[in-house]
């Protein structure tokens, strides 16, 4: 039988990975969007422990706006990303530098 910690710890870890990821691997976009999903995704999964083990639906709810604003991010991210290859050749962020203000 799962309790409510074994969900909490699995969420942690699961954010711990993604911060340490984006921490460590500084240079690729696309692990970095990869990153920031699976911190979502970690904090999606807290949500819905909370929800089933309190009895209520509310955090459901709160994980489909967080999935929407999710599957945005990633599609906005990925167009830019695009459009920023074919102009620069690289999807390095060490090289994207040139756009500072």
């Amino acid at each position: 039988m799962l309790v409510l910690s074994d969900f909490l710890i699995l969420g942690a870890v699961l954010f711990c990975i993604s911060m340490a990821g984006i921490f460590l691997n500084r240079k690729n976009m696309i692990v970095l969007l990869m990153c920031i999903e699976l911190m979502l995704l970690a904090v999606n999964m807290n949500f819905l422990a909370f929800s089933h083990f309190n009895g209520n639906i509310h955090g459901q709810i709160f994980v489909f706006f967080i999935l929407t604003v999710a599957a945005a991010e990633s599609a906005i991210g990925l167009a830019i990303l695009v459009v920023l290859f074919r102009n620069k050749r690289t999807i390095n962020v060490e090289d994207l530098d040139s756009m500072k203000g």
